[in-house]
């Protein structure tokens, strides 16, 4: 990336107040789902270009994604990426089964797995939509289930640029302790004037 997308410690800090914002909208909100307490913590948040998301996530593992298209005063898109034995492990909590109760994903499982990306995705564009001033719309949630690799190749996305910036937040976040940590990816691709419009809004707040 060029020198306009190298951010300073600074301006990293301030995304990731507002990753920390939208991880605190979806522990709230998850919580209401399960009737549990959800804990999410930020552990990492990283930028790149899209050629580069193979590094971001692991690209040969079986992945569960949330697909979402954004609209608003700024466009883009976003996914939500889990290991499949994560996602199993989710749909165990959302449902209120024994830990290790769901081996497949059949459509009550399926939508459960949509509800959770569309909360968690709605949480992190509500916190950036805060901090912007502007207006943010998920669209319906799609599932899909591929490698990673797959699952993020440009033509998923429609992205003519490889250069394009990504937005990766790494959530690691805990339903119940039998669980464990649950680990779980939110990458927001916007087009190219919503980074313009996003990094000058780092740079001015």
């Amino acid at each position: 990336m060029g020198q306009s997308r190298e951010l300073k410690a600074l301006e990293l800090d301030a995304l990731r107040e507002v990753a920390n914002i939208g991880a605190g909208h979806a522990a709230t909100a998850l919580s209401q789902l399960t009737r549990r307490r959800v804990m999410i913590n930020v552990p990492e948040i990283r930028l790149g270009p899209f050629q580069d998301i193979p590094g971001l996530v692991d690209a040969g593992e079986v992945t569960v994604a949330v697909v979402m298209k954004v609209f608003g005063d700024l466009t883009g898109r976003v996914l939500l990426a889990f290991g499949r034995g994560t996602v199993m492990r989710l749909v165990d909590c959302f449902m209120g089964l024994e830990p290790g109760r769901t081996q497949t994903l059949a459509e009550m499982e399926q939508s459960a797995i949509k509800e959770a990306g569309n909360i968690l995705g709605g949480a992190y564009l509500n916190a950036l939509s805060e901090f912007l001033g502007m207006i943010l719309l998920p669209s319906v949630p799609a599932l899909t289930l591929d490698l990673a690799s797959a699952v993020t190749a440009p033509g998923e996305f429609d992205v003519p640029d490889g250069n394009r910036l990504v937005f990766c937040i790494e959530n690691l976040f805990q339903v119940n302790a039998s669980q464990g940590n649950l680990r779980g990816q939110f990458l927001f691709l916007p087009d190219e004037p919503a980074v313009q419009a996003i990094l000058q809004a780092i740079r001015v707040g």
